[in-house]
Order: C-alpha cells, then sequence, then structure tokens
C-alpha cells in the first residue's frame, strides 16, 4: 500500500485556456466537463480502465478545441507527475494490447522521469464530433512531456476512427493502470532515483 495519498490537483489559466484538475492515482469518481464531448468521453475511459479518480473542469476559445486539448493534456501530465512523487514501490512498466472490434493498439508506459512518446496511429478523417484526429497525438505528447513518462502507443489494426482513439486512450489508461500499480516499497531503478 502507498505511504501517503497519491493525489494532486492544480489549475493551468492562460488567455487561451482555463484548466482545474483533481486527480487520484488510486481510485475515484470521474467528473469531465470540457465542452468537447467526444473529448469528454475518451478522458472518462481513461479515468475508469486507469483506475484512477479524476476531475477536469476546462474551457477554452473555441477556436479549433487544439489549445483545449493539448493544456488539458498538460495539466493531466502534471497532477500525474505530481501525484507519482518520488515512485517507490511502483511497479513502472506496463504494457497491453487493446482491441475496439476492428482497432487493436498496442500501449506500453515506463514511469520513467523521461518524456518520449512514439505514436503510431493513423486516423482516416479529420474529426471526432468537435475534437481533431490530429489532437490525440498532441494530447499524449502534452501529458507525457508534464508527467515524465515513456508511452508507446502502436496501432496494429482498425480503420473506424472512433475505434481507433478510443483502443489509444484504453490502452494508455490499462498500460498506466499496471505500473502506477504499488507492487513493493523500493524505487524499482538501480540508480535508487526516478526523477
Amino acid at each position: 500500500m502507498p505511504q501517503q495519498h497519491r493525489r494532486a490537483a492544480l489549475s493551468r489559466k492562460t488567455t487561451e485556456t482555463s484548466v482545474e484538475i483533481a486527480l487520484d492515482l488510486d481510485g475515484g469518481a470521474a467528473d469531465i466537463s470540457t465542452s468537447v464531448d467526444f473529448f469528454d468521453h475518451m478522458l472518462e475511459a481513461l479515468a475508469k480502465h486507469a483506475g484512477i479518480g479524476l476531475r477536469v473542469i476546462a474551457k477554452g476559445d473555441g477556436m479549433d478545441n487544439h489549445h483545449l486539448v493539448e493544456d488539458v493534456g498538460i495539466a493531466i501530465g502534471n497532477a500525474m507527475h505530481e501525484a507519482l512523487g518520488d515512485k517507490r514501490g511502483i511497479a513502472r512498466f506496463g504494457s497491453v494490447m487493446v482491441p475496439l472490434d476492428e482497432a487493436l493498439v498496442a500501449a506500453s508506459v515506463d514511469i520513467s522521469g523521461r518524456s518520449y512518446l512514439n505514436f503510431r496511429v493513423n486516423f482516416l478523417r479529420e474529426n471526432l464530433g468537435e475534437m481533431p484526429t490530429e489532437m490525440v497525438g498532441e494530447f499524449f505528447r502534452a501529458l507525457t512531456d508534464n508527467a515524465k513518462i515513456t508511452l508507446h502507443l502502436i496501432q496494429m489494426n482498425g480503420h473506424v476512427a472512433h475505434h481507433v482513439c478510443e483502443a489509444c486512450f484504453k490502452g494508455f489508461a490499462r498500460a498506466f493502470a499496471q505500473a502506477k500499480a504499488i507492487v513493493g516499497d523500493e524505487i524499482p531503478s538501480t540508480k535508487g532515483v526516478l526523477e
């Protein structure tokens, strides 16, 4: 069991967006409101399958939702990094293959203290509701940069954009759930530290 509560709450305000985040790595409800319905659906799936409590209240400038999606990724990444603390006792690694009908996505996470995203996913349409599909990769880039984690998301199959996107979010969530799990009481690194 974790020695401390693995929680974080923060706000991010710019001239383009306003984002409020509350995160509990050890569970809780999802309360998501970004005004972008498809994005809300993806964040709810992320919270459910990662086993985290997540509250996101966000407003954007209404342009093409680029700033909103990216800034929510930044805020969630920062909250994850803060909530993970010194990472003592975590499994550190997680890998899954997630199917959703014809879509199949491989996801692998290393809570390493080093930011890296390998996003090999293609969408056959430009938008999912009011969410541009190009922002899926940008969301995960913002999250990984600020959470200081390594993430590989690789599309193995799929042509329905909704299914491919949802498999990405659920794949990340499931891999992250494995990686954040408490399995001991040591820092899982030969260096003795994970930044």
